[in-house]
């Protein structure tokens, strides 16, 4: 169950990375300024977002003795 929410935790602050760079708010990297990134990176939050949610639904139903 934990792994899901620290997964789901690194996801989120990679795709904001990701976004960020892609959107061109941070240099430095061949990814800057590329909108693709920036497209990325809501796919990969979005993908910790549901991560998040199934470790907490997890969590409540151990909680409440659902198993």
């Amino acid at each position: 169950m934990w792994v899901r929410g620290v997964g789901g935790v690194l996801l989120i602050a990679l795709g904001a990375v990701w976004v960020a760079q892609g959107t061109g708010a941070v240099h430095g990297s061949t990814m800057s300024g590329h909108s693709q990134y920036a497209a990325l990176g809501v796919l990969v939050i979005l993908a910790g977002v549901a991560l998040l949610g199934w470790a907490w639904r997890v969590r409540a139903g151990r909680s409440r003795g659902g198993g």
